[in-house]
């Protein structure tokens, strides 16, 4: 299927929270437009072929009325209790040629018997009337957050399970096959599933990715993101993310859409890896798709289009270093001969072998598709691309594994010949399409920052662009201020538009924006006298303090702001880096004093979703004046391990 999306909607839309605590009233819930035909049309214009709904997210809160609860749209004002957006989006699907799928949380924070045996007869009851009252389900959704603080039924308290036994999974699963004999099932905290997460919601699987993993066995990460060549299950590797930081709408992210060439790169990483792009669109508590995110969705599909329109392999001649038997029914031409079922192979014994293209003329590209035909296996462990120019070869790539497809992208390359090379191979090579394509450059946006003494930096994204800014509200653009050293700014907020622009194509990239609070170069760190610390404040991403593990838990970072300011909330990024030795603040508590004496906790709470989603996290309460902050790490990722820093920052209203 390649493409399809994910549809996030729930009773923590109109709380604007990550994920609800299970205790939201249904009163909230009252979307005055719900369109389901929208995010249908929606999703078939940009090319996907499916939607994930989430039916039930880690609330509790049912989209459908469950007779098995009443904590769900039958005891929500949205169309007086009548109502079933499950219904209605199955139907949209319908309508639109669209496979239909859905997400059913096995956490539930509403249910009184959670964390008992009796929840399970509960959450069976509930696969059941999704998989058999809504027709044809091709992927049914099992997400691996589960246990946690919750309401309960009432009982505030934390509750945690065994992911692995608790919920009976090969007994579950027989279920779901009964109910759905062609479903595939995704799930990343139990027994083996169809489909396998890829150990991130950032957009990527492995460069080396091999579509298998044993049925049984712990997954470490590592395999989870490049699979196991020689594994005894098929379970291919699914890419979900969002099209924007978190999986559920809040307002506050209408400017951080991911832009054309953020999305490129997942293409190129997820489906263009050997993976499936599983493409996550907010809903906005009024029930529609906000514009932004569908205006992106569509340059996305348009862009795909315009990259992939000409085949260049299309028109040539081929030869290949040996033929299955010598027979024309295994040639190279089977290769671009346009049927995915033909194939181009080799005798039984071979493990390495070569494929050329000839061009009729001297022919630019920077684009190379290759695909293994999969039902008989993946059988490719590494290869390499080189192109004839000037009758010299030049090698432009080399990688690992290819599986249902590749796509490599390389600076625009021109040549007489290319000549695919399979340097190891499981089994004899088998190649059924190979495609090259000379596609549009899309010039990417630039990155903004601020720095702790206020000056703003902007970062290109490639060598060849000029950089323009505006710090009016204005758009950015030639006419400008062009960028060529750090720009000094006052101590107060400041709002940042700017552009890449190839002067010689006069093309622009879409514009990059970044709204900066007060300036933080009189902070003052005074929680530890490690220099290092003060990488939470240089406004560059990339960097971290890691608070001491000796330390232990809570952790506090306190920050004397230099002078008396007025606050309504905090910002927290964590540590960027996936591999370093720290671990992500889960639980907090944010306190603030005149003083450094007399402190008043102002907000506490959890950063849901974190790990998996590691941006930004900004938490609101009522204005306050305070010369000095704390933010207390009560829990990690990682128990035992040391707090993880990129960024600190407050907000002022």
């Amino acid at each position: 299927m390649e493409y399809y999306a994910f549809i996030h909607f729930s009773i923590n839309t109109y709380t604007d929270m990550a994920w609800g605590f299970g205790n939201e009233d249904p009163v909230l819930f009252n979307p005055t437009k719900l369109d389901c035909r929208q995010w249908a049309r929606i999703c078939k214009e940009a090319g996907m072929k499916g939607i994930i709904f989430t039916a039930k997210h880690h609330s509790g809160f049912c989209l459908w009325p469950s007779k098995y609860t009443d904590y769900s749209v039958k005891n929500a004002p949205w169309k007086n209790g009548k109502g079933d957006v499950v219904r209605e989006m199955a139907d949209a699907c319908k309508e639109y040629g669209l496979k239909f799928g859905v997400y059913l949380s096995p956490w539930d924070r509403n249910h009184p018997d959670y964390g008992k045996p009796e929840y399970i007869t509960y959450f069976r009851n509930q696969l059941k009337e999704l998989l058999t009252n809504y027709g044809d389900v091709f992927e049914v959704w099992f997400d691996g957050a589960n246990g946690g603080s919750g309401y309960y039924g009432g009982a505030n308290e934390t509750r945690k399970i065994d992911a692995k036994t608790y919920y009976d999974w090969p007994n579950t699963y027989q279920l779901v096959r009964e109910l759905q004999p062609k479903i595939v099932i995704w799930n990343d905290g139990g027994d083996r599933a169809d489909l396998r997460w890829v150990g991130t919601e950032a957009g990527y699987v492995g460069e080396t990715n091999w579509s298998l993993l044993n049925k049984t066995g712990d997954v470490p990460e590592q395999m989870l993101r490049h699979g196991l060549e020689n594994g005894d299950t098929w379970v291919p590797g699914e890419v979900n993310t969002s099209i924007r930081p978190e999986w559920f709408y809040h307002e506050r992210e209408d400017r951080k859409v991911k832009t054309l060439p953020q999305l490129m790169d997942t293409y190129y990483n997820s489906i263009g890896r050997n993976g499936t792009l599983l493409l996550n669109f907010p809903v906005m508590p009024n029930g529609l798709i906000h514009p932004k995110d569908e205006q992106a969705a569509l340059s996305f599909a348009k862009a795909i289009k315009e990259a992939f329109a000409v085949n260049l392999a299309r028109n040539t001649r081929t030869s290949a270093s040996q033929i299955r038997g010598g027979k024309p029914e295994f040639g190279s031409m089977k290769a671009i001969d346009a049927d995915k079922e033909s194939y181009w192979a080799t005798d039984d014994t071979t493990r390495k072998a070569s494929l050329t293209l000839h061009f009729n003329a001297p022919t630019s590209f920077n684009r190379f598709l290759v695909q293994e035909p999969i039902w008989l296996g993946q059988r490719v462990r590494a290869f390499s691309v080189e192109a004839l120019m000037d009758d010299n070869w030049k090698e432009i790539a080399k990688e690992t594994t290819i599986g249902y497809k590749r796509i490599l992208r390389f600076p625009m390359v021109k040549a007489t010949q290319v000549r695919l090379t399979i340097l190891d191979a499981k089994s004899n090579p088998l190649i059924s399409n190979l495609e090259i394509y000379k596609t549009p450059i899309i010039l990417t946006p630039p990155t903004i920052t601020r720095d702790k003494s206020g000056d703003i930096r902007i970062t290109p994204g490639d060598t060849e662009s000029e950089l323009y800014y505006t710090l009016n509200e204005a758009m950015p653009g030639p006419h400008s201020g062009k960028y060529t050293t750090p720009v000094k700014t006052s101590d107060g907020k400041v709002n940042v538009k700017a552009i890449a622009y190839n002067p010689y194509t006069k093309q622009s990239s879409i514009v990059s924006e970044e709204k900066f609070d007060v300036s933080r170069k009189d902070w003052k760190i005074i929680s530890t006298d490690k220099q290092q610390a003060y990488q939470v404040l240089d406004g560059n991403p990339s960097t971290s303090w890691h608070q001491n593990k000796s330390q232990g838990m809570p952790a506090d970072l306190i920050i004397d702001l230099g002078k008396l300011e007025k606050l309504v909330g905090f910002r927290y990024l964590p540590d960027q880096n996936w591999w370093a030795d720290a671990s992500i603040i889960t639980h907090y508590q944010f306190e603030v004093s005149m003083d450094n004496k007399i402190w008043e906790m102002v907000n506490e709470g959890e950063f849901s979703n974190i790990k998996n989603n590691p941006f930004w996290q900004t938490k609101s309460f009522k204005p306050i004046q305070a010369r000095y902050i704390k933010l207390r790490a009560l829990k990690n990722t990682q128990e035992g391990s040391a707090s993880g820093y990129a960024e600190i920052d407050i907000i002022t209203p």
